[in-house]
């Protein structure tokens, strides 16, 4: 087999780097190890940038996302027992979108030609620092099978094998609490996000449409998921939003461990990562789905600007263009974790109420806070 971009991973990154190639006219394959099913029911990120927007908007990729997805103009901070409003499009002249993952992930399957190879195994990368790079797999009916290949994309993730194969140092980060997470079948209870700083712990507020409302508690990063029947989430859900939740089936209920991680490099040879094979951000400041969008706007400009027209400079550069952008989106949601989550230390937690006041009651703090929220011309 021969393509001339060999794609691993087949989530958001990989699916939108392969669409962005075809239509300026290079082939890509795109390999998954997981099944169909699985990938369209992985509900992660819906925070949506302008950029992001714009992104998917110009890959033709935009009808169902205008006409369900949910614009924001602002979010809320809860702390003190009052509320205080991010004007986003007030401040900064923008907005954000809710629009799932989940939700982008099934547009670009709608939109792929050919289908991803799912469900492969054993995959491996080969001569990565030659011009001839490969791609071993054993397909789904068992058959081993080489891809010969270009240029290699790793988007498989942070438990991928592309990152294994690049010569990184990484720095990592472990924060000491986790995220209770629940997607539940009921009205959003305020018509935008809410982010709430309580005694108890952080606690968030969004949704993914005007009928499921994702909701999430911070708890220690121990907690046992069966120490948390339904009516303890909403009961503490409503204490520490100060609003009731109409309670509503669940259709998703887990723990996620909050950390920070960057690969660096982002390049060796012709093998090129992007998204969370790179890097993971606390998902307090939404910057996950961006990060990696941004990555592969970039890369496939690089790598059309390197196959079809012999210029290499945007591909030889590409992991220094993301790197800067990938620490201010790091440093932006490490400052917004610190923030808004409950500390042990009674400095930390002075600290952080003092950090909200002033974004409270500082115009120029409220600006700050509001661009970087809605991420910059580069990607976040």
């Amino acid at each position: 087999m021969r393509t001339q971009i060999a794609v691993v991973g087949a989530g958001p990154a990989g699916l939108l780097l392969a669409h962005l190639l075809r239509l300026e006219g290079l082939d890509a394959v795109v390999l998954e190890t997981r099944r169909r099913e699985h990938v369209l029911g992985r509900i992660r990120a819906g925070v949506l940038e302008p950029g992001t927007v714009d992104v998917l908007r110009e890959a033709g990729l935009g009808a169902r996302l205008d006409r369900v997805g949910l614009e924001h103009r602002g979010f809320s901070l809860r702390f003190d027992g009052a509320e205080h409003r991010i004007g986003l499009t007030e401040l900064t002249g923008k907005s954000i979108t809710v629009y799932g993952q989940q939700e982008v992930v099934r547009d670009l399957l709608d939109a792929a030609e050919p289908e991803p190879w799912f469900g492969v195994s054993d995959v491996a990368l080969h001569d990565v620092t030659t011009d001839r790079p490969s791609v071993t797999f054993t397909d789904a009916d068992g058959t081993a099978r080489t891809l010969h290949c270009e240029v290699i994309a790793g988007c498989d993730g942070f438990h991928g094998v592309s990152r294994n194969a690049v010569p990184v140092s990484t720095c990592e980060r472990a924060f000491p609490y986790s995220w209770l997470g629940i997607l539940a079948k009921t009205p959003p209870a305020h018509h935008e996000l809410i982010y709430a700083h309580h005694e108890r712990g952080f606690a968030l507020h969004s949704m993914r449409s005007p009928e499921l409302t994702r909701l999430y508690l911070q708890v220690a990063p121990d907690e046992q998921l069966d120490e948390w029947p339904e009516d303890r989430i909403w009961a503490e859900l409503a204490l520490r939003l100060g609003t009731a939740c109409e309670p509503g089936p669940l259709v998703e209920k887990g723990i996620t461990s909050m950390r920070a991680f960057v690969a660096e490099p982002m390049r060796h040879g012709r093998l090129f990562l992007a998204g969370d094979a790179a890097h993971i951000v606390p998902p307090t400041g939404a910057k996950g789905l961006n990060l990696a969008v941004a990555d592969v706007a970039l890369l496939s400009k690089a790598l059309t600007s390197w196959l079809l027209h012999g210029r290499d400079s945007e591909a030889l550069s590409y992991s220094d263009t993301r790197l800067r952008a990938t620490w201010r989106a790091e440093r932006f949601s490490t400052e917004m974790t610190e923030m808004l989550h409950r500390s042990a230390d009674p400095f930390d937690q002075r600290l952080s109420l003092a950090r909200l006041r002033r974004v409270a009651s500082s115009r120029a703090a409220a600006t700050a806070l509001a661009q970087d929220y809605v991420g910059s011309s580069e990607g976040t």
